[in-house]
């Protein structure tokens, strides 16, 4: 059978773009396969599917990661990539300690809101009991600089006097990640039983508040704080 000419030289120019711009190739992959993977989990999601949404193919999928679960942890890898980038960039280093923390939280709550798939990675690597998180140095690495800022945070809180003593900047971290996380994973379940679209803009601007509220009523002692 002939193969139309503007057919073979479609082909011959998405074979010279993937040839071309091998690492925009491996992130469109990873990006695509996060979103199959928070879908339907690791063991039903499929690399033919992935490699039809994107700029490559199943053995293009195979010469960079190796397999199915290789691909899996490289998606996990960069969705806690793109948490810890994003927080680098707040820049936060330079301001008061109340303030800081109050950006760090407001950041995270907006990040998973609008990161999904990245809490259902979360939930679904914990179904699998950190199995593959175990594997990774590179998410080892990333989560250092994530309790490293709130140390940081909360030292200078408290050689300014404004952070109550004696909290564990790991248990902040928790109860950041805790009120955030939970925030999209039971969003679907609260609507439905309580007949309340919780993710509407109005509710979540709402909770948005209040996450910030608790979570600096818990670090900031009372003296300190502003506000309602």
């Amino acid at each position: 059978m002939n193969v139309p000419v503007s057919s073979s030289r479609s082909k011959a120019r998405d074979g010279a773009t993937r040839i071309q711009d091998p690492e925009g190739t491996r992130q469109n992959i990873i990006e695509v396969a996060a979103q199959e993977f928070a879908l339907n989990g690791l063991s039903g999601a499929r690399i033919d599917e992935i490699a039809a949404k994107t700029r490559s193919s199943k053995r293009m999928i195979y010469y960079y990661f190796g397999n199915k679960e290789g691909l899996y942890l490289s998606a996990l890898e960069n969705a806690y990539r793109q948490v810890r980038d994003g927080e680098a960039k707040l820049d936060i280093a330079g301001l008061p300690p109340i303030e800081a923390l109050q950006r760090l939280v407001e950041f995270t709550f907006d990040h998973h809101h609008q990161h999904e798939e990245f809490i259902r990675m979360v939930m679904i690597e914990n179904i699998h009991h950190a199995e593959f998180l175990a594997r990774s140095d590179v998410i080892a690495d990333l989560n250092v600089t994530a309790i490293g800022n709130i140390e940081a945070i909360y030292a200078k809180g408290l050689a300014e006097g404004v952070f109550r003593p004696g909290l564990e900047p790991l248990e902040i971290h928790w109860q950041i990640s805790a009120l955030c996380f939970f925030n999209v994973a039971n969003r679907a379940t609260f609507s439905k039983i309580f007949g309340k679209d919780v993710g509407s803009p109005a509710f979540q601007e709402s909770l948005r508040r209040q996450t910030v509220e608790m979570v600096l009523r818990f670090v900031v002692l009372a003296e300190k704080l502003t506000g309602p």
